[in-house]
């Protein structure tokens, strides 16, 4: 509760900098020193969009909360590892933001599409109102799997992005699925067919041809989230290396979960402690200015990022991938089955070229299960965070 109290301007002096360490610090696929770059470690880190709470936003659904604080951890954490595959999709893993300097209108489209108001793709209010689809009332907790299913439903409006999301269940991710849903031929409005130019003219924050181009791409870019159980009521410490190697590759678009009474975006690691964005802040809602433009510096976290010891880490989380080619995505199987090969470490999910034959509900279209399966997984990925959750409170 004490963090949800705090101010942008306290928080700026309460984190403390990177060890002085021989250890690399990674960050979401980066390799960097904390002797040599560490100006760039800041910069990369000061470049992830944070969603903190919000209060005095637009009532969700007309009549219901108008801030977040005490109940929306979990789904800023979800806007965020979403954010960072916007951001890869639109404007690249290389883009930094830098206080003052003029942005590309791809990074307002990116940003426009999270801020508080009902009709962002990925707002608050519309993540909140899918949500109840899920099982979840407004300003109830969420797991991680419930946020990923919600992002997956959300994603489908997103015409701009025209992203293949999937969600491998049991532990399990499939390589011929994915591919069938990548290789779909749907219209591609994105980055990778036909990148916007500066001029575009935007209509409500987004290119007025967002939706009406139609051009076809060989694979739709993917973001991939893959809910997990690292053990009972602790991480087991057999997972620790694998989950490390995830911040390790490339496509890595870092883990959401936390630890026993708050929910945390996960961007990177250094020894033996991950490194993660904090969304206990609450910070007013912004409103575009009277000449159109979004005041931006409060959705960049500009203090040292937050560490905390990996033993801590709660067992319930989803680690996150984005390709956005086909060559991504080999170059993503062709890592995860030599880490598979590694003495000592323990895969987190097993990767495979088919549906296995034991599977009871196939999910050949990459649907949401249905209400009954979708009960039995959120009991399963969410059985500790509920207590977690509502302990924030």
């Amino acid at each position: 509760f004490f963090l949800a109290t705090l101010t942008y301007d306290t928080l700026r002096f309460e984190y403390e900098d990177f060890p002085e360490t021989k250890e690399p610090v990674w960050i979401l696929g980066r390799k960097y020193s904390v002797f040599t770059e560490k100006e760039e470690i800041l910069l990369d880190v000061t470049s992830r969009l944070w969603f903190t709470y919000r209060k005095n936003f637009p009532a969700i659904g007309g009549t219901g909360p108008t801030s977040d604080t005490g109940w929306g951890c979990m789904l800023r954490c979800g806007q965020m590892i979403f954010a960072q595959a916007l951001v890869c999709r639109h404007l690249g893993r290389d883009w930094r933001w830098i206080k003052g300097k003029r942005q590309m209108d791809n990074y307002f489209n990116v940003l426009n599409a999270f801020i508080d108001k009902k009709d962002s793709y990925y707002s608050i209010h519309q993540i909140a109102q899918m949500g109840v689809g899920e099982g979840k009332s407004i300003g109830q907790w969420y797991g991680p799997n419930t946020v990923a299913q919600v992002l997956k439903k959300l994603a489908t409006f997103d015409t701009w992005s025209s992203l293949a999301v999937h969600i491998a269940m049991d532990n399990t991710v499939v390589m011929e699925e994915i591919r069938r849903l990548c290789q779909s031929n749907f219209p591609c409005d994105g980055a990778a067919a036909c990148p916007a130019v500066e001029s575009d003219i935007l209509y409500n924050g987004y290119p007025e041809e967002a939706g009406v181009r139609d051009r076809l791409s060989l694979w739709k870019p993917l973001v991939l989230l893959i809910p997990l159980r690292l053990g009972l009521t602790e991480i087991n410490e057999a997972y620790i290396e694998t989950l490390k190697h995830c911040f390790m590759m490339p496509q890595s678009l870092g883990v959401i979960g936390g630890k026993p009474n708050s929910a945390h975006y996960f961007i990177g690691y250094v020894g033996e402690e991950l490194i993660y964005l904090d969304p206990h802040t609450t910070q007013p809602a912004v409103e575009p200015s009277d000449s159109g433009c979004l005041p931006d510096e409060s959705f960049h976290c500009q203090h040292p990022p937050c560490r905390m010891s990996i033993a801590e880490l709660d067992p319930s989380i989803a680690v996150g991938f984005f390709c956005n080619t086909e060559e991504d995505f080999n170059n993503w199987c062709q890592q995860i089955k030599k880490l598979s090969l590694v003495r000592g470490v323990l895969p987190m999910f097993e990767l495979v070229e088919r549906q296995p034959s034991h599977f009871s509900n196939p999910d050949v279209l990459n649907l949401t299960p249905d209400s009954s399966d979708a009960d039995r997984l959120e009991r399963f990925f969410d059985s500790e965070d509920e207590d977690f959750e509502i302990l924030s409170l």
